[in-house]
């Protein structure tokens, strides 16, 4: 019997989680990284999935995405599964899966829980003690948000842009949106959600969604 497809329907932002197997390094150098984000770009263009957040940890990767058809996440998914792995394997002289079967999906409320969600993947080097600050992190979307530094594969959300009328505005409004942080309830319910694979949002936001699943 076929696999039930994730659920990532057209035009709602979904929090994608994509782990190494037990729990190994899917990123040992600089090249690594370098690699997974061109592909990720080439892809996100080739499936109309527009990337609005990520961040490449050692062993796992978030992405903050919207994509235009109900299964152009999974093709983006199966697309960077082909060819970084074939990579990583060939760099690195070995075999077999690199991945945790297949991703974790959480479709988000946009105007409840969008910039939390960011915030949270953003967030992630900080809470794992990588770095004192998220813009001392090169592989994720912060410095694009908080900086303006550029990354092909980078598709701002409506919700940042109106921060502000600027681009100045909208830095300096996310960098301080970050400094609040999160709240350990916050936390403790994007983290759940998105490793369950349940809807980020309210009571009523999860029924609207509900629907469209069945």
């Amino acid at each position: 019997m076929p696999r039930r497809a994730r659920f990532c329907p057209s035009g709602l932002p979904v929090h994608v989680i994509q782990r190494g197997n037990n729990r190994q390094a899917i990123f040992a150098s600089e090249t690594d990284f370098a690699a997974f984000a061109n592909w990720l770009a080439e892809g996100a263009a080739r499936f109309g999935v527009a990337v609005h957040g990520w961040v490449f940890m050692t062993n796992h990767v978030h992405l903050l995405v919207t994509p235009s058809q109900d299964d152009s996440v999974s093709r983006l998914m199966q697309l960077l599964g082909r060819l970084y792995v074939r990579y990583f394997n060939n760099a690195y002289s070995r075999s077999g899966a690199l991945f945790e079967g297949r991703f974790r999906a959480s479709v988000v409320q946009e105007n409840r829980y969008f910039l939390t969600c960011l915030r949270y993947i953003e967030l992630n080097p900080v809470r794992a003690g990588m770095v004192a600050a998220p813009g001392d992190y090169h592989w994720s979307s912060y410095n694009a948000h908080a900086l303006g530094v550029r990354a092909r594969m980078w598709t701002p959300h409506a919700l940042y842009l109106n921060l502000g009328k600027k681009q100045g505005q909208r830095q300096q409004a996310w960098r301080a949106l970050v400094d609040e942080g999160l709240d350990i309830e916050t936390l403790v319910r994007v983290r759940q959600c998105a490793n369950a694979g349940l809807i980020l949002g309210s009571e009523k936001f999860r029924e609207q969604v509900s629907g469209i699943r069945s």
